[in-house]
């Protein structure tokens, strides 16, 4: 049994641009790792600036937003993330 993960309101805040973005931007593509990588870094770097705390956001974001999925379109990984963002879990 694994403990619920508990995000923080920036990382909450995060995954709900990182959706909103894969969602508004080709929706039916497929979604690679690489793009949530970058985003990740991107995102939180936007909110921070280049600082300790912008690499602590983008690590957290990290470990909310799960390995990309073979075959996943972006706006799948999307409705993911959002519902991650909202508590929702598989366990």
């Amino acid at each position: 049994m694994t403990t619920p993960l508990v995000l923080s309101g920036g990382t909450v805040l995060l995954l709900g641009h990182l959706a909103d973005t894969l969602a508004a931007q080709r929706p039916d593509a497929e979604m690679r790792e690489e793009i949530r990588l970058a985003r990740a870094l991107v995102l939180a770097e936007q909110m921070h600036g280049p600082t300790e705390a912008a690499f602590a956001a983008e690590q957290d974001l990290l470990a909310a937003a799960p390995r990309v999925r073979p075959g996943q379109t972006r706006g799948e990984y999307s409705a993911l993330l959002r519902l991650i963002a909202q508590g929702v879990s598989a366990g």
